[in-house]
């Protein structure tokens, strides 16, 4: 398959894996990139030296093209940007604010820059700024999402519409099938973050890939939405949370409430109740814990035959 995200990136299948917290390593990114894929290693629960030492591992471990994804309101952003020129990352994704500022700095040291929006109006903001390709993240995500709750089929054709760039869909995708309905929208290539979260090689605990593998339609759900708003498993600590914002609390104190490390102890440690744990809707469609080589061999051919169906159903061509 070539089209603009496979020529933009140099890969195989335009498959791209989210760059999550705590589950996104260097063994998750290149195991992706090593499958035809673009991995991402996902720096936001990463000190700087942590950071820099995937990103190595990652070199010695795929000779594939691969990327990192910086939330930009990371507080050590200087260091983490000096790290990701030298060691000659060539493709970076941004998120969480605006890259206004960063996206001139990595462009100028011949980095390709994708961020990530959640509405067509942040879309044309980063068109303008001069990033190289858009990812659209639907409401169904697991990660930070947009406030407005637009859904992937909704915001994918609106995007479109808005930009010229080559635009990714994010959220709810984790099979073939709905990899060629967001092609079939507009979208060039597909990033899939909660598919790649239980895979074997996947950074996060067991007890949070088990957790998921349970989980039924309604089961999780937004939130956190004064501060970052983000797609929770229901449990103790979503409870808390859900109490305090029906309740109309403040943002400090929802921060207050969220803590420290309370994202680590949940995904990474496997602390099922008191633990942050955020995954999105597409889980409740996922039933077993593969690896990553099989996810994309599983993904390309569900992606090849619904392609081929659609062209024989005379009803439709």
């Amino acid at each position: 398959m070539t089209n603009r995200i496979t020529s933009l990136f140099n890969i195989q299948y335009p498959i791209i894996q989210g760059g999550m917290v705590w589950c996104s390593g260097w063994k998750l990114a290149a195991a992706v990139s090593n499958a035809g894929g673009l991995g991402l290693i996902g720096a936001g629960s990463m000190h700087p030296d942590t950071f820099q030492e995937h990103i190595q591992k990652t070199k010695a471990a795929t000779n594939k093209p691969f990327g990192v994804n910086v939330p930009l309101l990371y507080p050590e952003m200087d260091k983490i940007m000096d790290i990701i020129v030298n060691e000659g990352v060539k493709i970076v994704f941004t998120s969480a604010g605006s890259p206004k500022k960063w996206t001139p700095f990595l462009k100028k040291h011949g980095i390709t820059v994708v961020h990530v929006v959640s509405s067509a109006f942040f879309a044309k903001k980063c068109e303008d700024t001069g990033v190289d390709a858009v990812v659209a993240e639907g409401f169904e995500a697991g990660g930070h999402n947009g406030r407005e709750e637009t859904t992937t089929m909704t915001l994918i054709p609106s995007v479109r519409k808005a930009i010229q760039l080559p635009l990714i869909a994010a959220g709810g995708i984790g099979s073939g099938e709905s990899m060629l309905s967001a092609m079939i929208l507009g979208a060039d290539g597909v990033q899939m973050g909660t598919r790649f979260a239980i895979s074997e090689e996947s950074s996060a605990h067991i007890n949070f890939k088990n957790s998921i593998l349970q989980l039924g339609e309604g089961e999780t759900k937004l939130a956190l939405k004064k501060l970052a708003p983000t797609r929770l498993i229901k449990n103790q600590f979503f409870n808390q949370v859900n109490e305090a914002e029906c309740r109309g609390a403040s943002a400090d104190e929802m921060k207050q409430l969220l803590g420290k490390g309370r994202a680590k102890s949940g995904m990474f440690e496997g602390d099922l109740e008191e633990g942050e744990l955020e995954i999105g809707q597409v889980s409740a469609l996922i039933d077993k814990i593969q690896t990553v080589s099989e996810i994309i061999t599983q993904i390309n051919k569900e992606y090849q035959n619904s392609l081929a169906q659609l062209k024989s159903d005379k009803y439709l061509f």
